[in-house]
């Protein structure tokens, strides 16, 4: 091996003896001794490199960037970044009111790496449309957490004389031909929920699907359509500047953003509850290891009151549940919404 296996006066001797190079029986070479060596180590290497996560994980997104649930989206990916001490990116897969990007998780690797927040649009309201999805909402997802709650509102133009939900109700039966109100798509949250309030309220409304929250917005504005139903987040800015007004929200409490706005509950003396909801997924099948320390982090992520603050101020409310509850969620609410699409003959565009 080197100058320290030779004299210095003679030629080069063997080795000196060590306890490490032998065993009871035999003497190891050192290439004996290194291989073994190595063999005994793999296991803890291959835990190492195992262990979760130890690369970026991939957040995806089915709505284009710049909504709600995009901004959330962002927000917690941040955080769930940190406390996993790996990048969370971004990935916004548009198309088919979620179904594109939920596809794509639901079609991922089931090792943790690939992640969806998505609304209940994708995992109650399309199956309750259509049977034939590329993804089934219970069985394609394993529920990581709920993260988040965008109230919905019912929506009114500044000019139209109607401020309650008794005076809507009063003003469409005496002109039930009169009021439309406008939906930011069919088979949307939007559509859902403007049924399920027009169906406790007792009246009926002529529904105008518009291609997203922007035209229907604008539409409502301008005066085109008297009555909308949106989120809170998308409403705000214009309600603060006198453009429209909201007379009740859908969600089961009021809005820190909008303490003076009633609940729909509040208006009709029921139990009505109807908001749009946020919950982390992940492909069925995750590794033990990989889907508590998800849970943890999400949890951990949402116990943060600068999320907190950032969600609210976006139009949102953190609201995490554990992934039990999400999936009883989902249970509760399907049939429910097959019972109102099948009433009001909702279909998907």
């Amino acid at each position: 091996l080197g100058p320290a296996w030779r004299s210095r006066a003679g030629p080069r001797t063997s080795p000196p003896s060590s306890p490490s190079f032998r065993c009871p029986n035999m003497k190891l070479t050192k290439r004996q001794f290194t291989q073994a060596l190595a063999a005994s180590l793999l296991p803890l290497g291959q835990a190492r490199a195992q262990a979760f996560p130890n690369h970026p994980l991939q957040l995806v997104i089915p709505f284009p960037p710049g909504g709600a649930t995009d901004v959330a989206g962002r927000l917690i990916g941040k955080k769930l970044g940190e406390r996993l001490g790996q990048a969370v990116v971004i990935d916004n897969r548009a198309g088919a009111g979620t179904v594109v990007g939920a596809t794509v998780v639901a079609n991922a690797p089931a090792d943790g790496y690939t992640l969806l927040l998505s609304s209940g649009s994708t995992f109650t309201l399309n199956p309750a449309l259509n049977p034939r999805l590329p993804y089934d909402p219970v069985k394609s997802f394993e529920p990581i957490g709920m993260a988040a709650r965008a109230p919905m509102a019912v929506l009114v133009n500044k000019q139209v004389p109607i401020d309650t939900l008794k005076q809507l109700v009063t003003a469409v039966k005496q002109a039930p031909d009169r009021y439309a109100y406008a939906s930011f798509g069919s088979g949307t949250s939007s559509h859902f929920a403007g049924e399920l309030v027009w169906s406790a309220l007792g009246i009926k409304l002529l529904h105008v699907p518009y291609k997203g929250s922007a035209p229907a917005m604008s539409d409502l504005i301008g005066g085109q359509v008297p009555i909308s139903i949106d989120t809170v987040a998308a409403a705000l800015p214009h309600v603060r500047n006198g453009k429209i007004k909201v007379i009740a929200l859908t969600g089961p409490h009021r809005s820190p953003l909008l303490p003076e706005v009633p609940t729909v509950a509040e208006s009709t003396g029921t139990d009505f509850a109807f908001d749009a909801w946020l919950a982390l997924m992940a492909p069925r099948g995750l590794p033990a290891d990989a889907r508590q320390r998800l849970q943890v982090a999400l949890a951990e992520s949402l116990s943060d009151n600068e999320l907190r603050d950032k969600l609210q101020a976006a139009g949102m409310q953190k609201d995490w549940a554990s992934a039990t509850a999400v999936s009883q969620l989902i249970d509760a609410e399907l049939p429910r919404m097959r019972a109102i699409a099948q009433r009001a003959g909702i279909q998907a565009e």
